[in-house]
């Protein structure tokens, strides 16, 4: 392995750190690095082409009281295959909070689960404003470059998907919303080459939704009207349509009026799912009802006759109760899937008689799932998912959900080994939905290594068919994205390609 050091982060956090989220699998890296040559077990399909990257919370300051693992700074990781070779690169985020940080020397924004009244910075990003925007959360590919994403609206970064190297903010020729940002999760359609997003604020109308072309043109930005300031994290789209949501667990509006940040479940009001025509008015959108939840995450939707099928995480216990414990055991239970409940659930919303129906799909508990992006916004079977160990915010295993068949193909990672989100990654060629690989990067506490492993989509219990050691063990984080190689800028120079 050959391994190149890129960089380094200024860190002041204490050398016997004891927090539950900054050690053991969720320690964090303050070293950027490059490496080529990397050892393989197995091998590597050489139709496997394109980038995985993979992005995650990486604190280099103390928190002012209580972390919140969605507090750290974002680092991507990069892991490139092509032609039967693979590279690695890691590097920050070089958001504006990052950049203000490293130069004082310490924590200028307080935390997700702090009193933003105690930052010292009074100006700042996010839905509730004052916060650090640190582009933490999701990752996408839109115009042949990544985009990462903050939890609570922020701006969008862009990213050489090889390089990693931060190419400035999202600006779409000077029309970017950045007096709201946007939220963790847009949406890129790989047919139109348009990208969807939401985003929400305190303010009324409390919600927008806009889409940006294949030039980087905002051409539709509309008013969402909600009755009051909500907490949606995601959204889906199909051909025609984008589906919004309206969740009954929100800020309570009593907090919110002492300045406070409490989110509270409403178990009486009804889950409420808004379908827009892709490029429609305020005054095309219909709303539907369903049963009352949160959704942190939806799989995918699809148009089947006169209905919106949409699929996503149903949580039985938006509120799980607290059961005693320390501090962070109490605050860190709404990260657990299993005390969450989160199953895969459908909602079949009728555009003509405008009612709703909607089922549970499996009684396996998982969440944080991927599809084959060829088929987004298209009817799919398959989606992957990752299971969780109890207590923790953490990726034991993967589970392919299959639609039509309410089956799971499961595999376990094994004890004391923690995965990431897993991306589907068709192969050139491909003529099937399962026709690929399932990429993702784990965490092996018993060797202190990390490796890239990569599984056929179609037998994934039959375990990797590689795995690929990579410099330094990573530390956990959240979302990731497949990059195929056809859509990344300059991917058919081998120099590019191959990350040099």
């Amino acid at each position: 392995m050959d391994i190149e050091i890129l960089g380094r982060a200024l860190t002041t956090l204490p050398p016997d750190d004891d927090h539950p989220y900054r050690t053991g699998p969720w320690r964090p890296q303050h070293v950027e690095r490059a490496a080529v040559d990397l050892e393989v077990i197995g091998e590597i399909p050489a139709d496997l082409d394109g980038v995985y990257l993979r992005n995650t919370e990486n604190p280099v300051h103390p928190a002012m009281e209580i972390y919140h693992p969605f507090d750290g700074d974002g680092m991507v990781h990069a892991v490139g295959f092509r032609d039967g070779k693979a590279f690695y690169r890691n590097r920050f985020i070089r958001t504006d909070g990052f950049v203000a940080e490293q130069e004082a020397g310490h924590a200028l924004w307080a935390g997700l689960a702090e009193d933003p009244g105690r930052s010292p910075r009074q100006t700042g990003w996010g839905a509730r404003g004052r916060m650090k925007d640190a582009s933490s959360t999701d990752v996408v590919l839109h115009n042949g470059v990544a985009l990462t994403s903050f939890y609570q609206c922020g701006d969008l970064y862009r990213l050489s998907p090889t390089t990693l190297e931060t190419l400035g903010k999202a600006t779409w020729n000077g029309k970017f919303p950045s007096d709201v940002g946007v939220s963790a999760h847009p949406k890129y359609d790989e047919r139109t080459g348009e990208l969807m997003f939401f985003n929400y604020s305190t303010e009324a109308p409390y919600m927008h939704y806009g889409v940006v072309d294949g030039n980087d043109n905002l051409v539709t930005y509309i008013d969402v009207p909600l009755p009051g300031p909500r907490l949606p994290h995601d959204m889906a789209f199909t051909e025609n349509y984008a589906i919004l949501n309206d969740l009954p667990l929100f800020w309570a509006p009593e907090a919110l009026a002492k300045g406070k940040y409490a989110s509270r479940f409403y178990p009486d009001i009804p889950t409420r799912l808004a379908v827009i025509p892709r490029h429609g008015t305020t005054a095309d959108i219909k709303w539907f009802e369903a049963d009352p939840t949160y959704v942190l995450h939806w799989t995918n939707a699809y148009e089947e006759g006169d209905e919106i099928v949409l699929e996503g995480f149903f949580q039985t216990n938006p509120v799980p109760p607290s059961g005693g414990g320390t501090l962070y055991q109490r605050m860190f239970r709404f990260l657990d899937s299993n005390q969450l409940g989160t199953h895969l659930h459908r909602w079949r919303l009728n555009l003509t008689t405008g009612l709703s129906k909607e089922e549970r799909l499996t009684d396996v508990t998982s969440e944080f799932g991927m599809i084959n992006q060829q088929y987004a916004g298209r009817r799919h079977r398959y989606s992957y998912a990752a299971t969780s160990p109890a207590g923790w915010f953490l990726f034991d295993g993967l589970v392919k959900h299959d639609s039509l068949t309410g089956s799971a193909e499961r595999y376990e990672f094994g004890e004391g080994v923690f995965g990431s989100e897993t991306a589907m990654a068709p192969r050139i060629g491909s003529t099937a939905e399962d026709d690929g690989y399932l990429v993702t990067i784990t965490s092996d506490m018993n060797r202190d290594l990390s490796e890239c492993l990569i599984f056929h989509a179609n037998d994934v219990s039959a375990g990797p068919v590689a795995r690929i050691q990579l410099p330094e063990r990573v530390s956990s984080g959240t979302h990731s994205t497949w990059a195929p190689g056809c859509l990344i800028s300059g991917w058919d120079d081998p120099t590019t390609a191959l990350g040099l």
